[in-house]
């Protein structure tokens, strides 16, 4: 159980959050391709080969549709399948990150990297601010370590294990997202933003001591 202090830490540094994003969203919009941003994608794409192309590509290979839906999916279906219900319905949830990605880039509208500016090795079509595939990384990936922390009747090596990969997909897929040319560097941070905030409100309801009878 958290204490006060801790509670109130954790609210404080969601602010920070929540105003760095806000405060990226005005600057993107100002000004659509900075400087910080196509430095940093020629900075990470320096150090291209087909071997990195190869698993830049894997990484991201999770994030999109249909294939993110199937593993959310499965991964639901199994915990349902082990008696973890509750598990299962908050990892359905995670999907809804999908609705605040798409609403968010509808509103600021910003276009992606062009040929011109850097090297795409992944062709997208949506909106590029925030980045999608960060925000469902942080939430589904995310909400699987929170699980593997919480469920103590899972052997600790599989715990480990589990929340290593599931932590290790949240910080790579934004460096595979600017590596492969679909997004910009503020694009990544405002999504992992984005998705921590998501993350926190969907923590805070499966921990609800209220709610963990179902």
């Amino acid at each position: 159980m958290a204490t006060k202090t801790q509670k109130k830490s954790l609210l404080i540094l969601l602010l920070i959050i929540a105003a760095g994003f806000l405060l990226l969203t005005i600057f993107v919009s100002i000004d659509p391709i900075p400087k910080v941003d196509r430095e940093f994608s020629e900075e990470i794409q320096e150090h291209s080969n087909p071997t990195v192309d190869a698993i830049m590509h894997c990484i991201s290979w999770v994030g999109y549709m249909p294939n993110s839906a199937i593993i959310v999916g499965a991964v639901a279906l199994l915990f349902f399948v082990f008696k973890y219900r509750r598990e299962a319905l908050f990892v359905l949830l995670t999907a809804l990150s999908g609705i605040v990605s798409t609403g968010v880039k509808m509103a600021v509208n910003r276009p992606r990297p062009l040929p011109s500016m850097v090297r795409i090795l992944e062709k997208t079509h949506q909106q590029s601010f925030p980045s999608g595939h960060v925000i469902f990384y942080t939430v589904f990936f995310g909400f699987i370590a929170l699980v593997t922390v919480r469920l103590k009747k899972l052997k600790r090596p599989l715990r480990i294990s589990i929340g290593s990969i599931s932590l290790f997909m949240v910080f790579i897929v934004p460096l595979s997202r600017v590596y492969l040319g679909a997004h910009w560097f503020t694009d990544v941070i405002a999504g992992f933003f984005l998705g921590v905030i998501c993350l926190y409100l969907l923590g805070y309801f499966y921990l609800k001591p209220g709610l963990q009878s179902f």
